[in-house]
């Protein structure tokens, strides 16, 4: 728990959100609310940066409770005020806002407020008054105001307009700049942000916080090593800064550089050990590079540091080797209980329990803490099976024979570097991954999110053209072009060797992309018992994508999706896919291992056999498991949990693969 007294912990937490740490911020302050629930300087500041960041429900019970403890409070009525007019309740804004005006100076921000509440409820004379004084008072901050308005409502184009000429205007005004920034950061248009940041710096370059956000936007672009090189530059004006350390080593472990990760990590912490995302970030890639001892460390100091954070926790549960205390299980229970956490702590803890539970066998326990994840997941995030369907019914229909017959012999980029592992979560794929990484020709990479990537940017919705429909109209030398393309991109994940493995598990849905683009190269379908695959998932919070995992019957019908894909392919593409079923290789891996270089026409190597030896970077949750010999235990997991699976089982029976003469 942070020691910190009020004055200096609230100075830290606005400190750590003009470095755009919103979410340390945030977090700082929970946790000085739960030694001091009353305290209203943090009831209403985390209200304000709830409401910055859409958790509409919370903001609004903060920032009422702070109005009626203190009812002088001008930032809280005048944060409330904001909050319910973007949440169309004008009445009850105006009150808050008119407030906000007796108890401070006028100014432009606020006085565009209430003339936009005036408006609302039908009192053009007033709004027209009222905007006219704000844009005497300050034209520019009026225009702000304007544009973040109608970006939280919305009407992002509006917010553009106004944005690109608050921009074009003021170029100096850096604190309005860098707010622009932001609201583009949130609406997703990572490259208007960028230029608006890159922009900031030139004009006023140890501004660290528009550092901190370029670094973040050329990561959500994937331009992970420009992202380490800006913030470089940055670590350059003030290398002591700790924040800066810090994003610094987020921006390497995306680079797929953990072991620097590490050095900037732990500069960060020296610097500040009370930065508990720095903490955190030092025991992800710790475990990345095989250093379990050392990442559990770093994780229990993030835990005493923010014991309300959930995901910290699961970290540790994600290790599949790790097993909690019952104390652990113990402060995880009462931390679920309370529902005043944000739902996601929530679900990170229920997960973890459920992970605790099972490591005790108690397998009735664990199935109810995973069912409560899974179900306070599930209603947080959008997921539609009907649009599965209709995407990759879209994939059978153009990617079928006569496509392929059409091809000519020598279409596409003829290099054979990269072998795909596709597949469903959860199913033996980074176990295949390290077997080849261990050959001396291959260099295991991770999840690339590459293919998917270069697919859709093929959609261009000014020109008509869309995936996969257009493959049809692509020339021969753009067809190669986007192999290149892939090529390119990956290079930087990779070391020296002429091969290398992409096991993003969703490309099974790019078979058809791949072999058009890149016919030479390998494609891998992990197997395991559907049971088995569908409760892992079931049983993992994955840290983005996969929203079919969180229902048992939508994991099913996504399974047989996957199955007719598949067997869609095998039928276009006979041979282009070699399918390993994850019991095989448990049960006869010698053979398994054989079978898997002969397609990949790779000489054998004993190395590939002794995988477990092999040191190197993983970064999924298997990574732990992939360090130790290959063993049984993880065969036929699913009957465990009995009766709790019979929905899944009516499901998936059709598809049970048959593993008669196996171990079990």
């Amino acid at each position: 728990m942070n020691n910190q007294n009020p004055r200096a912990a609230f100075e830290r937490t606005v400190e750590l959100l003009k470095g755009g740490a919103r979410q340390e911020a945030e977090a700082l302050c929970r946790d000085m609310l739960e030694r001091d629930p009353g305290d209203i300087n943090f009831v209403s500041l985390l209200g304000s940066i709830l409401a910055s960041r859409g958790a509409h429900e919370e903001a609004v019970s903060l920032l009422s409770r702070a109005v009626k403890a203190a009812p002088g409070h001008a930032k809280a009525q005048e944060d409330l005020g904001t909050l319910l007019l973007n949440l169309d309740r004008a009445e009850e804004a105006l009150s808050h806002l008119e407030r906000a005006q007796e108890l401070r100076p006028p100014h432009a921000a606020l006085l565009s407020k209430l003339s936009a509440a005036h408006q609302r409820l039908g009192r053009s004379g007033k709004a027209d008054e009222l905007r006219r004084d704000a844009a005497s008072l300050s034209p520019t901050q009026a225009k702000l105001d304007e544009a973040t308005r109608l970006f939280v409502k919305g009407q992002f184009r509006e917010s553009e307009k106004l944005a690109q000429e608050l921009v074009r205007d003021n170029p100096h005004d850096v604190n309005a700049a860098l707010l622009l920034a932001r609201l583009a950061m949130m609406a997703n248009c990572y490259d208007d942000a960028q230029k608006i940041l890159e922009k900031i710096i030139e004009t006023q370059p140890r501004f660290m916080a528009a550092w901190h956000d370029l670094g973040t936007v050329l990561k959500e672009l994937h331009l992970y090593e420009e992202a380490v090189d800006v913030l470089e530059k940055a670590l350059s004006l003030d290398p002591k800064n700790a924040l800066t350390n810090y994003y610094h080593g987020a921006a390497l472990a995306m680079a797929a550089r953990p072991a620097d990760a590490v050095s900037s990590y732990q500069r960060a912490v020296s610097i500040d050990p009370e930065l508990p995302g720095a903490h955190i970030g030092l025991g992800h890639v710790l475990k990345t590079i095989g250093d379990q001892e050392g990442g559990i460390e770093a994780y229990r100091k993030a835990i005493d540091l923010r014991p309300n954070f959930g995901e910290t926790y699961y970290s540790l549960a994600n290790l599949k080797t790790f097993r909690f205390t019952e104390q652990d299980v113990v402060r995880m229970s009462e931390r679920l209980a309370n529902e005043s956490l944000p739902v996601e702590c929530r679900v990170h803890f229920a997960f973890s329990l459920g992970k605790a539970h099972e490591d005790q066998k108690d397998y009735d326990q664990a199935f109810e803490y995973y069912s409560r994840a899974n179900q306070l997941h599930r209603d947080t995030i959008a997921y539609d099976p009907v649009q599965t369907g209709v995407a990759h019914e879209r994939m059978r229909h153009i990617f079928n024979a006569p496509f392929f017959q059409g091809l000519g012999t020598d279409e596409g980029c003829q290099q054979a570097d990269p072998i795909f592992i596709v597949g469903l979560p959860r199913s033996g794929s980074t176990l295949l991954e390290q077997i080849l990484a261990s050959h001396s020709q291959v260099d295991g990479t991770s999840e690339l999110s590459d293919i998917s990537m270069i697919a859709q940017g093929l959609t261009q919705p000014r020109s008509g053209q869309v995936f996969p429909q257009c493959m049809t109209d692509l020339s021969e030398q753009a067809i190669a072009a986007l192999g290149e393309q892939y090529l390119k991109q990956t290079r930087r994940h990779r070391g020296a060797a002429p091969f290398f493995t992409d096991k993003m598990p969703n490309n099974f849905a790019y078979v058809g992309f791949i072999k058009t683009i890149l016919p030479n190269a390998k494609i891998i379908d992990a197997r395991r018992h559907p049971m088995d695959s569908c409760f892992g998932c079931f049983k993992q919070h994955f840290a983005r994508g996969q929203t079919f995992t969180y229902d048992l019957f939508e994991l099913g019908e996504f399974y047989l999706e996957y199955c007719e894909l598949m067997d869609h392919w095998d039928s276009v593409l006979p041979g282009a896919v070699l399918r390993v079923q994850y019991e095989h290789v448990v049960a006869d891996l010698e053979t398994q291992v054989e079978r898997i270089l002969e397609f990949c026409e790779l000489p054998f190597e004993e190395s590939c056999v002794n995988f477990h030896e092999t040191e190197r970077a993983v970064r999924t949750a298997s990574s732990e498991q992939v360090r130790q010999p290959i063993y049984s235990g993880s065969v036929q997991t699913w009957t465990r949990y009995g009766s709790h699976l019979d929905s899944l089982k009516e499901i998936l029976e059709p598809v049970f693969p048959d593993l008669s003469g196996l171990e079990k």
